[in-house]
């Protein structure tokens, strides 16, 4: 048998089928027989009796072989593929051609697959990072569907874990603005007894406002950074895409979810919040699977000493000022909470401060109404004082509406000259 490779041209040489056998299909097709029945008899495929039959040789024919790349080709086409190509196969071949590399995409896919498998493994691998006592506090979001009051509604749900010792914080609230964020670090730093040095946080819209072109670093939105440095707590974010660097805390909102909550109903927000509070204490008992200790047992033992102090005074953590036009029935809404406002204002536009524990509305400047901030959703909190005017007394201190849009029926039977 002859065979023979050629690397210029890609041809691989082999034999064809042997002269005996081509003589026999020969002299059986002379006395009639098809090529099925001559293949069949000569053990060989139907195709090479007929490609034989209409003039074929016995001597060796030269087929492509099998296309491949030396070592440096392929040291070439990983790099394109790391480098300038970003990962696309298909550039790597259009790059290669312009260096007069010429390879079909499905060899250069079978020789870069090795390659693709070493680098997203390195990029799945983890390495624990360990930080010492009080030195780190990771946060981040997580939101789900509930049923409150029998009303499904969606939580979001601040956690924040310790890194050292893996106390967990949850908060709920109705949204995820920069100012829930700003009230759960604060409940977590109250509920530690103490600050960190650094929080590390995902690139939140709330928290992010964008990144270095050349170094990719986070660019802090302002307001946050001025409340951590109030808080004198260092702020960092994690890598774009790699939100395991915050593994502990990403681990952590799964825990809340499949743990805290899964499968519950709640009368009332407040009665979340109890539950909550009540299983942070529990969370915080269990042993952990890592550290293969208790949070609280770690915390008191090396990490509460290891916090800063709470800064005095205590400062405030919310201050949101929004828009809002009042309605006819002389409330506005704040996340899904009503507050009434003086009727006189219907359909005019006033601004709400919502602050830690208050909600004070101004027109024109001057403030008009102030509540006790609420946090359960869908209520509706009025003050009488705002309705004064629209009723009127009767000598039967029964209430009448001055107004049009509340009058009783009896005022219309009056001016119709009585019911009849």
């Amino acid at each position: 048998m002859h065979e023979a490779e050629s690397q210029d041209t890609k041809t691989l040489w082999v034999p064809m089928v042997d002269p005996e056998i081509v003589k026999t299909l020969k002299a059986l097709h002379a006395l009639g027989w098809g090529s099925k029945r001559i293949a069949r008899e000569l053990g060989i495929a139907r195709r090479t009796v007929k490609r034989y039959l209409r003039g074929g040789t016995s001597e060796a024919q030269a087929r492509p072989g099998a296309w491949t790349l030396d070592a440096d080709q392929q040291a070439l086409a990983r790099s394109l593929l790391d480098g300038p190509a970003a990962g696309n196969g298909v550039v790597v071949k259009r790059l290669l051609a312009e260096q007069e590399v010429e390879v079909p995409l499905r060899t250069l896919q079978r020789v870069l697959a090795p390659h693709r498998q070493e680098k997203r493994a390195a990029e799945l691998a983890t390495v624990r990072f360990e930080t010492a006592p009080g030195h780190q506090m990771q946060i981040d979001f997580g939101e789900k569907w509930i049923s409150i009051a029998g009303a499904r509604t969606k939580v979001h749900f601040f956690v924040a874990v310790l890194g050292y010792s893996r106390r967990i914080f949850v908060r709920a609230s109705l949204s995820q603005r920069q100012d829930d964020w700003r009230e759960g670090l604060a409940g977590a730093f109250r509920c530690f007894g103490g600050v960190t040095h650094k929080i590390l946080i995902d690139r939140a819209g709330a928290l992010v406002v964008g990144a270095d072109r050349e170094t990719g670093a986070a660019h802090v939105h302002p307001a946050f950074a001025a409340f951590c440095k109030d808080w004198g707590v260092e702020v960092a974010a994690c890598r774009p895409y790699r939100a395991r660097t915050k593994g502990k805390t990403e681990s952590g909102v799964g825990y809340v979810k499949r743990n805290a909550i899964a499968g519950l109903a709640f009368t009332s927000f407040a009665a979340l919040e109890a539950h909550l509070a009540r299983w942070m204490v529990d969370a915080d008992q269990r042993v952990h699977g890592t550290t293969h200790e208790r949070p609280i047992d770690r915390f008191e033992r090396d990490e509460r000493a290891a916090l800063r102090p709470l800064p005095s005074p205590v400062m405030p953590v919310r201050e949101r000022r929004v828009s809002r036009r009042v309605a006819t029935d002389c409330h506005v809404d704040v996340d899904t909470i009503r507050y009434s406002v003086p009727h006189a204002l219907v359909k005019r536009t006033v601004e709400v401060l919502v602050a830690d524990d208050a909600v004070v509305i101004f027109h024109g400047g001057v403030e008009v109404a102030r509540h006790r901030r609420h946090s359960e959703p869908h209520q509706r909190i009025s003050d009488p004082r705002h309705f004064e005017g629209i009723f009127r007394r009767r000598d039967d201190s029964t209430s009448v509406a001055s107004s049009p849009i509340a009058r009783s029926l009896e005022v219309y039977a009056e001016a119709a000259g009585g019911a009849s």
